[in-house]
């Protein structure tokens, strides 16, 4: 049996024939096809450093238990109130957690922390923030992050946005909101 297994594996060796090498294909031209323009914000920095203001202002903290729909009723809430939304963020960090958390700066205080409590608010706390409204150009965060940072301040959280074109808001809450103030203001 070991001949014949010997013998089919010569035959196979037999049938199987040596292809020529393929020819590479020629090689194409590299052309360049103009791309379409896209407008996005400048990436070189300019040489004049963003200006900003700095203020503060009270924020709010509220935790809820995570619902499906809660931003609505929350946003819903502060409307029928006529609380005016200037700068928030709202999370929940997973579905394990089953808490939402929401942060809030708001035109009138009072109202809405009584529309928050109305809708269920586990826990609604005050603190005070640094504002700041810079020019919306490259390297403003830095600028103010490095300032803060270079004055021994640690920044325990920060968002932002642009609330224009032109400007953007940066909410910052520090280990000495006081002192980042006025290292801010001397910047």
């Amino acid at each position: 049996m070991a001949k014949k297994a010997k013998k089919a594996a010569q035959k196979k060796k037999k049938s199987v024939t040596a292809r020529p090498a393929a020819k590479a294909a020629p090689k194409k031209k590299k052309t360049t096809t103009p791309r379409p323009s896209v407008k996005a914000a400048p990436v070189a920095r300019s040489s004049a450093s963003p200006k900003f203001t700095v203020s503060t202002a009270i924020e709010i903290t509220a935790t809820f238990p995570d619902t499906m729909g809660l931003t609505a009723k929350v946003a819903a809430a502060l409307a029928a109130e006529n609380v005016n939304i200037l700068a928030g963020t709202g999370y929940s960090a997973s579905g394990m957690r089953r808490k939402a958390t929401f942060t809030l700066i708001v035109d009138n205080l009072e109202k809405a922390e009584r529309a928050l409590e109305r809708i269920g608010a586990d826990e609604i706390q005050d603190s005070m923030v640094i504002l700041v409204e810079t020019e919306n150009k490259v390297g403003a965060l830095e600028k103010i992050s490095k300032a803060i940072s270079d004055a021994g301040i640690n920044i325990y959280y920060f968002y932002s946005t642009t609330s224009s074109g032109k400007t953007a808001t940066c909410v910052f809450k520090t280990a000495d909101d006081q002192k980042a103030i006025k290292v801010l203001r001397s910047a």
